[in-house]
């Protein structure tokens, strides 16, 4: 009776509400925990994380050659070579247009600085030249206030510069190895999981296949649109086009947040070198394309992997962007987009086994499963005797 005195002066709906919390403040803390050793493993997580991500890209290929016959090490080291070239050139083609095309980026911003500048003196605004160079000197003394902590940012850059390549090396030793024996490793995971392991095995397959599909749907997509944007600043003559159409091609990972940052640094180079007219007619073509890509390609090739509300994706976004920067942004979609598919598949229960009684083969409708046969057995031949039919009478 003491046992159910207390809950009896309790309300049902405050005590399931007291359930609930104690539940939620539990999986906080657990979470919160978690986010804290991630964070102190950075060095580890990130590169395991961005490694996940190739192999989901890059495992069509290693799947096709070893289905061609390939041996698995061979199939692993031309995936590797293909990907390694394929950044090479990328990044050849970027420096070398940059490098060629820098000088005149900087001409352009000095005549469209010029032409602005006239159009403040002479234009409705009728600024004085005076009030024109008291802004310029304020935005330089800004910019040598600032030299500190600018020069202090190279250095720290320069400091990290050795985890940086060591970050790279591990990177690209994970993904050899998922690509190589990714299924053996997963089969060795499942084994500390003991009767839990259906369940873990499904949730991780269905983690797998919507983490294969949502990298390629995005790569796809972000392809298109660099390709497009890449297109639509060359044809204006837009200098550093090159480099801002994998600005943009990387930037598309970000969902919403990404083409932002890199649609605005285009619109920028495109206002500098071109003049307002331009950057108009880019922003324009800009919004347009961004509306096509969110309303027919991402839910072509991404909807069937990512069924998120924009609200969501934002949510998901700030939360990641708080916990890890540019890299928690990066991949927080994804990771959210497994967890909501992978959960479903550890609450199901396994699907249950034939009975032994299914499981036996059907015997022949025109004989009894238990009768005994009806012909007697035959007598044994002994050595020394005729050998006689057992059935002679």
């Amino acid at each position: 009776m003491l046992t159910d005195r207390p809950t009896k002066l309790v309300p049902p709906v405050l005590a399931r509400m007291a359930a609930w919390a104690a539940c939620l403040i539990l999986v906080g803390v657990v979470v919160y925990f978690f986010v804290l050793g991630i964070g102190r493993l950075s060095f580890v997580a990130l590169p395991v994380a961005i490694a996940l991500l190739l192999t989901a890209l890059l495992f069509p290929l290693t799947n096709s050659l070893r289905q061609a016959g390939m041996r698995p090490i061979y199939a692993t080291w031309i995936t590797m070579l293909v990907a390694l070239a394929v950044l090479i050139g990328t990044g050849w083609l970027v420096g070398a247009r940059a490098t060629e095309e820098f000088p005149n980026l900087v001409q352009q911003v000095q005549s469209t600085a010029r032409d602005v500048q006239n159009w403040l003196i002479t234009g409705p605004l009728h600024l004085q030249q005076a009030q024109i160079t008291g802004y310029v000197d304020e935005v330089a003394n800004m910019v040598n206030t600032q030299r500190t902590a600018i020069t202090g940012t190279v250095l720290s850059a320069g400091a990290v510069a050795f985890e940086v390549l060591a970050s790279i090396v591990l990177l690209l030793f994970v993904t050899f190895f998922l690509l190589k024996d990714g299924e053996r490793i997963w089969s060795w995971f499942l084994r500390g999981f003991g009767a839990m392991s259906p369940r873990v095995d499904r949730a991780g397959r269905a983690a797998w296949t919507t983490l294969s599909h949502y990298v390629q749907g995005t790569v796809a997509v972000a392809a298109v649109h660099g390709v497009i944007m890449g297109i639509v600043l060359a044809g204006m003559g837009v200098p550093l086009w090159a480099p801002l159409a994998v600005l943009i091609f990387f930037a598309s990972f970000i969902p919403i947040v990404g083409i932002f940052f890199a649609g605005t640094i285009a619109t920028l180079v495109t206002l500098g070198a071109n003049g307002p007219v331009y950057a108009l007619i880019f922003v324009g073509i800009l919004v347009v394309e961004q509306q096509l890509e969110n309303h027919v390609l991402q839910p072509l090739i991404v909807g069937r992997a990512l069924n998120f509300h924009p609200l969501a994706i934002i949510l998901v976004l700030a939360v990641g962007g708080i916990l890890g920067g540019i890299a928690g942004a990066a991949v927080a979609v994804p990771v959210a987009a497994v967890i909501y598919r992978a959960l479903p598949e550890l609450r199901h229960a396994p699907p249950e086994l034939p009975s032994a009684a299914a499981a036996e083969p059907e015997q022949a409708p025109d004989r009894p499963p238990d009768r005994p046969s009806e012909r007697p057995p035959a007598r044994p031949v002994l050595p020394g005797r005729d050998a006689r039919p057992a059935d002679t009478e």
